[in-house]
């Protein structure tokens, strides 16, 4: 199915490569009219491709952190948290090219205890500061086991952030909270109580693949 986060820019985008499509069967020249068609249903299918949301089932055990975007592991790092954690913290950074599935996902259970909108650059999602320099949603959850902040990064051709949660809003494991429109990343970062279960190259799946499980209660 298509995407809630994303009907309005699809049904623009489908309506477009169908006028395309219709518009082409005005030349008389083959190659122009058979040109026109596949570029139609090209902007047609890539975006129908682009804007599907397919279920995912989350792990039934409560003690992890699951991927809340789709993509590719490309850097794992120690670095000082100073918004939320507020402790040397292990971080995770996803990679979501235009290929992968853009709705995002509720990393683990617990209450939305810290909301930040953060204006900025549009660096490439990949860059290794593009978690500091680019805008960006910072949302932290706070449930037993601790607290877990992760991001939505806008990068380089995505510039459309949709994030639906506030603060105070009691979240689940895997439910959908918005996308980012067109390719950037997600990064997640917890505290040294968590065990890392993943590592850099692995591709991940949004509401499903696990990124950290609790070795210890606090």
């Amino acid at each position: 199915m298509i995407s809630k986060y994303g009907l309005f820019t699809y049904l623009i985008i489908a309506c477009i490569a169908i006028l395309i499509i219709v518009l082409a069967f005005l030349f008389q020249n083959n190659f122009l009219k058979n040109l026109f068609i596949v570029i139609g249903a090209l902007i047609f299918a890539f975006t129908t491709y682009f804007f599907r949301d397919p279920e995912r089932i989350p792990p039934k055990q409560k003690n992890c952190v699951v991927a809340p975007a789709d993509g590719k592991i490309i850097s794992i790092k120690t670095k000082r948290e100073n918004k939320f954690l507020n402790c040397i913290a292990q971080q995770v950074s996803i990679f979501m090219s235009p290929f992968d599935v853009h709705v995002n996902r509720i990393p683990i259970n617990g209450v939305i205890d810290y909301f930040n909108y953060v204006p900025g650059e549009y660096l490439v999602a990949f860059y290794d500061k593009a978690d500091e320099r680019n805008e960006r949603t910072e949302i932290g959850i706070k449930n037993n086991l601790g607290k877990v902040l992760f991001t939505q990064v806008a990068g380089t051709i995505a510039r459309r952030i949709v994030c639906n949660l506030k603060l105070g809003d009691s979240v689940k494991i895997g439910e959908r909270f918005g996308m980012i429109k067109f390719g950037s990343r997600s990064d997640v970062i917890v505290d040294s109580t968590w065990k890392l279960m993943v590592k850099v190259g692995d591709k991940v799946k949004a509401g499903e693949t696990i990124l950290f499980e609790k070795i210890q209660n606090e």
